[in-house]
């Protein structure tokens, strides 16, 4: 008897593998809907349809499905293409960012009946969404629409959908490992199960006697070469501590070996048959500890690798002091000190990581060239990487990001792609490496883990006399981002407060356990909600309002960041909104009847907290772009910058049809590819509207200037009469469209496209603040959100809606880590939370309604008045509800998350 179903309504006889789940088997025959969040059944990415019954299709067994009738997302739509209900109100709401878990919501969502809609908490419960903060996936639900259609000229400020949009909800659009690659082999790692260790031996043979194994890679393979893995603009900015296959394991995870074989199962196979004989070292996995005398030295290397003090295991330093913060503490009236502690955290991005390796030929020539499609925010800085690693020459390789499944700076750094061009050039055969969510967890990065000693000293009125910092990052086993981070957290979450002595003494520290790395933020976060609770505790000690104290030590118009660490000359308060920020949570209070949702009972309090980040890194962040004009009179744009939810797509669509007086459709893009333009950081660094988008933004103005200029002469009419209309140029009542325009361009040997450039600099400030008022129940501990207010100072609001959904996705993955988020490691430094349902995201019912506020600002800096607001909205979130918690309980909480369990047990001891 042969296996039969039917899938989106087409026959397949095709009997699956022993054992194999129906998401594998779907992706196998081009289902490329069906998507790989967990492999557990706890993200919902995978949801299908069993006759019209939603399920996790990686727990599903393909077996099952014989006789029945399965639908992917590909299969909502009617057959004439027309859009399910369900599909077109995803579109209509832009209930998605980056898109990645919009299938599995798709497929959820179209089965729920009447009664399973009045209750989402429960009927999406299955499925996570780490982007949007769920208001977006509701409204999508519930067929409220946001989308606009402005005019010709007039996208710029308005609602406009993603450009993927259409593609993201019927399934079609292309994620990183959504294709067919022929002759593809797979790849796995062994990884260390001790956490410090010498390698003394590898036997191999075994493991290469496995059916289907081709090649197993050890450190004898790889380059001595060093490296980090971190990506930036300039490489001395992080530590040369790395190498692709080490002889030394530093933390549990690092990989070891490499297996690659016809399957994965075959790969697994051969890494089980891997003979390793350690020499285990002696590890430490406290920073402090590391720090002190006679503590193992993780990194015994030389000043080459720009380690600050390889024998004290720090990685990196900073120290500073303007005024004499001893004197400032003397005159105050009033010194508070208190430390904080911040956890690991996992930006859980629903796309590991991951890339394929292959072969294509290039030019004219017909040259081979090696490949690389990955989930990577920074397609150009990883291409150099390789190059720098393996001696290639740049027109060799060509790195690809498709669709990106989330990226939140976990996603700057090269974990992937280093080891499966390796492979792919040893086999001369295509490669490739995803990771499993487990890996994610352990053989990725995480956010830093800080330990925070803030000291404050004010006069009675609250003016502040001193403050000092002494910041410790665990930057784990290897420095990537490590120093960066460090800097980074101690200078806007200073700078912000006025003060005649300040003072500075941070560490960036080795530990034998995962590496950290860049996360949204940037260590602004850890920073900020250790010195914003301070500054509440320090308001209630003195019994002023916590926002009148803020009020009178900010910076203001046209000041200048400074910190003891020195002035960053480029950057600059180019429009300020932080009073409007400020204003709002004012607002909110005095307006506020939220405290009669609690439960009597219960106790009720209300906190904020504030932020300021700069607009893009310092030290040059480089964009490329290119516009032109078409042969059908549409324009082109090309852009180095990957999307992964972040809406610089649309941004920069919008940006040049409002210089070229078109519409959106009219504009095709071309982004995140090593061959379309000649360079781009990447996005990161919240780079992708005001370094990327001011190029584009260049080169759409220097396009439409060419477009004028010529058809002036073109049309013998002059230049002050024409005008830019969608799909021509009025010529004083005469109409030339585009495609004659570009025809008679092209009879004279005239290209019409432009070049745009813009290096990162000078840069702007953008602030943020957030309000909660919350109740807590004194018998268990549990915690409600009762109102989330949010104000935002983004310059000229690019596209309200998509700028919206970055504050709320801020916001809800802000308060994941305020509540329950945290990588634990044991007594070895091992990663004992490697599983979505040990590592708790929020879900649907976890996260508030946040009502987001605008600040009335234009930047002199940012392109057409804008700033950046896709890391900064995260900042002020758990100091504002550790305040609002300090409120309601009288505990001052320093060690997030929240656990409801150790809420109740702090009440529960002051009881006592």
């Amino acid at each position: 008897m042969t296996f039969a179903m039917h899938v989106n309504g087409q026959p397949t006889d095709a009997e699956p593998r022993p054992g194999q789940c129906l998401r594998t088997y779907l992706r196998e025959r081009g289902w490329f809907g069906v998507k790989k969040g967990c492999d557990a059944g706890d993200c919902g990415a995978c949801t299908v349809q069993v006759d019209g019954e939603p399920v996790h299709s990686c727990l599903y067994p393909a077996v099952r499905a014989e006789g029945r009738s399965v639908t992917t997302v590909e299969g909502l739509a009617g057959r004439d293409g027309e859009l399910h209900p369900v599909q077109q109100r995803f579109l209509d709401a832009q209930g998605f960012q980056c898109g990645f878990c919009t299938a599995g919501l798709l497929m959820t969502t179209s089965a729920l009946d009447a009664e399973q809609l009045t209750d989402l908490p429960r009927a999406l419960k299955g499925n996570l969404c780490r982007c949007t903060g769920y208001r977006a996936i509701e409204d999508a639900v519930r067929g409220v629409k946001h989308t606009e259609s402005p005019c010709a000229g007039q996208a710029v400020g308005r609602s406009l959908g993603a450009p993927a949009g259409p593609q993201v909800v019927t399934g079609t659009a292309r994620y990183t490992f959504d294709l067919d690659v022929p002759g593809l082999l797979h790849m796995k790692l062994l990884r260390s199960p001790h956490p410090h260790a010498r390698i003394v031996s590898i036997d191999t043979s075994a493991a290469l006697r496995v059916p289907g194994v081709h090649a197993v890679l050890t450190h004898r393979d790889a380059p001595e070469r060093l490296y980090s893995s971190a990506r930036h603009e300039h490489p001395t900015e992080d530590p040369d501590d790395t190498r692709v296959l080490d002889d030394v394991v530093r933390f549990v995870g690092q990989r070891v070996a490499a297996v690659v074989a016809e399957s994965e199962a075959a790969a697994e196979e051969g890494c089980r048959r891997i003979a390793v004989e350690y020499e285990q070292l002696p590890y430490v996995i406290d920073p402090e500890e590391a720090m002190a005398p006679g503590a193992p030295v993780i990194h015994p290397k030389g000043p080459e690798s720009r380690i600050a003090r390889a024998e004290n295991n720090v990685c990196g330093e900073a120290h500073g002091e303007t005024g004499d913060v001893e004197q400032g503490f003397a005159e105050a009236d009033l010194v508070h000190e208190e430390t904080f502690r911040t956890q690991r955290v996992q930006h859980a991005s629903l796309e590991t990581h991951g890339c394929v390796a292959y072969f294509e030929e290039a030019g004219e020539t017909g040259e081979e060239r090696i490949v690389v499609r990955s989930s990577t925010q920074v397609p150009f800085l990883t291409r150099r990487a390789l190059c720098d690693l393996y001696d290639l020459p740049m027109e060799k390789v060509r790195v690809v990001a498709g669709r990106v499944g989330g990226g939140f700076g976990g996603k700057q750094e090269m974990l992937t792609e280093d080891i499966a061009v390796l492979a792919a050039m040893r086999l001369h055969r295509p490669v490739k490496l995803e990771f499993t969510r487990a890996e994610q967890f352990y053989g990725a990065t995480t956010r830093h883990p800080f330990r925070i000693t803030v000291k404050l000293g004010a006069k009675r009125d609250g003016t502040l006399t001193a403050i000092q910092f002494r910041v410790v990052s665990n930057t784990g086993a290897y420095g990537n981002h490590g120093p960066a981070v460090m800097f980074h957290s101690v200078g806007e979450s200073m700078g912000v407060y006025r003060a005649p002595h300040k003072k500075v003494d941070a560490y960036s520290v080795y530990t034998n356990g995962v590496p950290a790395g860049a996360f949204r933020g940037y260590g602004l976060g850890q920073v900020t909600f250790a010195v914003e609770s301070a500054m509440d505790e320090l308001a209630r000690r003195l019994g002023l309002d916590p926002l009148v104290l803020r009020e009178k030590n900010i910076i203001g118009p046209g000041e200048h960041m400074e910190g003891p660490l020195g002035e960053e000359e480029d950057l600059h308060i180019a429009s300020y909104g932080l009073d409007q920020c400020l204003g709002v949570v004012r607002t909110a209070v005095a307006n506020d009847t939220s405290a009669e949702l609690a439960p009597e009972g219960w106790l009720v309090g209300q906190g904020f907290a504030m932020a300021a980040i700069a607009c893009g890194p310092p030290g040059g962040h480089i964009a490329d772009a290119t516009v032109k004009l078409l042969e059908d009179g549409t324009y082109d744009i090309a852009v180095g910058t990957a999307e992964f939810g972040n809406g610089t797509t649309t941004v920069h669509k919008q940006i040049t049809a409002g210089a070229l007086g078109t519409t959106v459709d009219r504009i095709a893009i071309r982004q995140s590819d090593t061959d379309v333009v000649r360079h781009d950081t990447g996005a990161f660094g919240s780079a992708g509207t005001v370094v990327a988008g001011k190029a584009v933004m260049k080169a759409a103005n220097a396009l439409a200037e060419q477009l004028l200029t010529f058809t002036a002469e073109y049309a013998r009419t002059p230049r002050s009469l024409l005008r830019l209309t969608a799909d021509a140029v009025e010529c004083d009542g005469r109409v030339v469209t585009l495609k004659e325009i570009f025809e008679a361009a092209r009879g004279k040997g005239v290209t019409l496209a432009a070049d745009g450039h813009f290096g990162g600099s000078p840069r702007s400030i953008a602030f943020n603040s957030q309000w909660f008022r919350i109740a807590v129940d004194p018998d268990t501990g549990e915690i409600r959100i009762l109102r989330s207010v949010h104000g935002a100072d983004a310059g000229k609001v690019m596209n309200p809606l998509q700028c919206r959904g970055q504050v709320e996705g801020g916001v809800a993955q802000a308060l994941g880590a305020t509540l329950f988020e945290r990588v634990l490691l044991d007594e070895r430094g091992e990663v004992t939370t490697a599983a979505f349902r040990r590592y708790r995201l929020p879900a649907y019912a976890d996260v508030p309604r946040t009502e987001v506020h605008f600040s009335d600002t234009s930047d002199a800096i940012g392109p057409l008045g804008a700033k950046s607001m896709s890391e900064s909205p995260f900042n002020p979130v758990a100091p504002a509800f550790a305040n609002a918690l300090r409120d309601a309980t009288g505990i001052r909480f320093t060690d997030p998350p929240f656990l409801r369990d150790q809420v109740w047990q702090a009440l529960a001891d002051r009881r006592q």
